[in-house]
């Protein structure tokens, strides 16, 4: 393009071999990480990978995105793999594309800041491993959480990519905080950090095309020297076109997926994009068939395994409510899911509502991995939880981080009220910290490696279980044989995934439970009349077997509420879970038990913490509502529980 942002045209030409572009456009593909993450919940297997990687490695991408971001999690917790495992047999397979991953600044590929210990580790055994390029954030824009990762990355000779995560407190660019000027400013503030290539990074799709242009213009005019580098999510529809505003702006790279795993929450496709600057000085320089047999491999054998992951609900692939709410896809998704889990899905309208006041109280903070959850869990307890009398009732410990400084520092001051009732009973105090968070953090890996002791083979393994030491622990089992790997982990054939999809469509036919015969109607058939919302039904009931003969039972005892048994206990557990449900601890939402705080036989105060659930990857302090002794737990440490399940009996 030249400088009146006219396409200079050369002739078309398909092949590979076509005369190299002036300035071509570099690509990063996210298929193999943001792709599968954003549409099919990461649920993306390693063999599934295996099949296209030497085709990727082909193609001539500046470098592909294999790891980080909720990957690691996912891995070991959902998928039975080892995430250490991926990377290196990826490298088998890819020799001359660059390997990118998403790391989470201190956070690392968790969802709270770890010692410097860890983090350090982190980064040698991710680069040791295979990494080339850290894509790096955090969510907060607060770039002292940098301060551990970048000169381990440094030391390890990788490549440091510094984000500015993309965010706005109104439509279009500008507003309280997020001008023009504040984003500049993380710009320079990257390249004084030694960063090698510096990202926009835009996790809900929110930037409008004529304001890409404009960020791009006045970050490449400060920081002329170093690569700029667009990430944006389809989500709202625009990033397609922002693309194009943003190459004519001068980026350097983008973020594309194959067809078959982009759009909707995920990125814009690659293909569209090769075609449309084909034979300009920005041609890619991309081979159109070779991406095509690539996508023959995936669309026939690979995305029917997880096509039932897809949420396909709604008619249109764009949501435009995302820019009113600026709900980035992962964070939405665990929303529905986690009140379609407790029964308040018709909850979600006053949620969204809840969002952006929820937000503002913590600091105005940009809604990406882990503030997205922070403040999403914390607004669905709002809604669910409230009272009129009373805000915050249950309070996550995450949020509770937040308001101390765990994070770092927020956009604007969280609000007074918020934080004096969050830090109100927390275990650090209650005057809020202004250093480098991470100063406050006692070194976690020795402690970690004493803990999980001879079941963690190597440092990897250790890393592992210090930056996720339940599910860890649980998965390393599994690893090493200790525990058969469940059914659910194992991977699904192409045939298992196509029957998924087959049964699906059944039931919305109504065709998947087959209807039996229809008997005669015999004597005993019954006559009710049946009353719903005003409106009248007659109907007839006709009870199999005798006549059932009714006697009268004088004054009946009053029927006591029991425990459900918990999933997978033993008899004498199951006998004891059948206690009266009055002094008892009942799970308020589903979720992960992450630790117990008390025993059996502790004396209980009302308001004293007893065990600890995880929902939507955040920590919830269930606390007695009675005081008394503990007569029985009916759960363990590592079990996922339902909501309504009994937990926990006080007498």
């Amino acid at each position: 393009m030249n400088n009146h942002g006219q396409v200079n045209m050369t002739p078309l030409n398909y092949s590979k071999d076509r005369p190299a572009a002036a300035n071509p456009i570099k690509i990063m593909d996210v298929t193999l990480r943001d792709g599968h993450q954003s549409l099919f919940a990461t649920r993306g297997r390693t063999e599934d990978m295996i099949p296209v990687a030497e085709m990727l490695d082909n193609i001539g991408f500046w470098a592909l995105e294999t790891w980080g971001g909720a990957t690691f999690d996912t891995m070991h917790r959902f998928l039975g793999e080892d995430p250490w495992e991926r990377l290196r047999t990826l490298k088998k397979y890819i020799t001359k594309t660059p390997f990118s991953m998403l790391l989470r600044g201190q956070n690392l590929v968790g969802y709270r800041n770890y010692a410097d210990d860890v983090a350090k580790a982190f980064v040698e055994r991710a680069a040791e491993n295979g990494m080339d390029i850290f894509r790096t954030f955090d969510a907060l824009n607060d770039y002292r959480n940098f301060e551990t990762v970048v000169p381990a990355i440094k030391a390890a000779g990788k490549h440091f990519q510094g984000c500015i995560c993309y965010t706005m407190t109104q439509p279009r660019l500008g507003g309280e905080v997020y001008s023009l000027e504040y984003f500049v400013q993380k710009a320079k503030a990257l390249e004084e950090l030694g960063a090698d290539s510096i990202c926009i990074k835009d996790m809900a799709g929110l930037i409008a095309p004529y304001d890409a242009y404009q960020l791009i213009r006045a970050i490449k005019e400060a920081v002329p020297n170093v690569l700029l580098h667009l990430h944006s999510h389809c989500t709202s529809g625009m990033a397609a076109m922002t693309h194009l505003k943003a190459i004519e702006a001068g980026v350097d790279i983008l973020d594309t997926c194959m067809s078959p795993y982009a759009n909707r929450t995920s990125h814009p496709a690659i293909e569209p994009l090769v075609m449309t600057l084909l034979g300009t000085d920005r041609d890619t320089g991309f081979d159109i068939h070779a991406l095509a047999a690539i996508n023959v491999i995936l669309e026939r054998d690979i995305v029917p395994k997880y096509r039932h992951l897809l949420d396909d609900t709604k008619l249109s692939t764009i949501d435009i409510n995302v820019l009113l709410h600026q709900t980035p896809g992962g964070m939405l998704s665990n929303l529905v899911n986690q009140l379609r889990e407790m029964d308040a899905l018709d909850k979600l309208p006053q949620v969204f509502e809840e969002l952006p006041r929820v937000r503002r109280e913590l600091g105005q903070i940009p809604l990406v991995t882990p503030t997205s959850q922070i403040v999403g869990t914390q607004t669905v307890n709002n809604v669910l939880f409230d009272t009129p009398e009373e805000r915050y009732k249950m309070i996550t410990a995450q949020v509770k981080d937040l308001c101390y400084g765990l994070y770092g520092k927020t956009a604007i001051p969280i609000d007074a009220e918020v934080q004096q009732k969050a830090l109100s009973d927390y275990s650090r105090g209650n005057e809020p910290i202004t250093c480098r968070p991470a100063e406050i953090l006692e070194p976690e890996l020795e402690h970690a490696k004493a803990e999980i002791g001879d079941l963690a083979k190597d440092i990897d393994d250790a890393v592992l279980y210090a930056i996720y030491p339940v599910t860890g622990k649980k998965f390393l089992k599994y690893k090493y044989g200790q525990e058969e790997m469940p059914k659910e982990l194992q991977p699904r054939s192409l045939e298992e995934g196509r029957k998924v999809m087959a049964d699906i469509e059944k039931a919305k036919a109504g065709l998947l439970i087959e209807k039996p015969d229809v008997p005669a109607k015999s004597a005993n058939a019954r006559t009710f009349n049946v009353y719903v919302d005003n409106e009248y039904f007659q109907i007839e009931v006709d009870e199999e077997g005798p006549t059932p003969v009714v006697r009268p039972v004088g004054n009946a005892p009053r029927r006591i509420a029991k425990a459900p048994r918990k999933p997978g206990a033993d008899a004498a557990k199951a006998a004891d879970a059948e206690a009266p449900i009055d002094g008892g601890i009942a799970a308020p939402m589903p979720g992960l038990i992450l630790r117990l705080e008390k025993a059996v036989g502790d004396d209980i105060t009302a308001g004293e913490t007893i065990l600890v659930l995880e929902a939507m990857k955040m920590e919830n302090a269930l606390k007695a509502t009675t005081t008394g002794k503990i007569k029985s737990i009916n759960c363990d440490i590592g079990d996922n529980v339902k909501k309504g399940d009994l937990l926990v009996v006080i007498d």
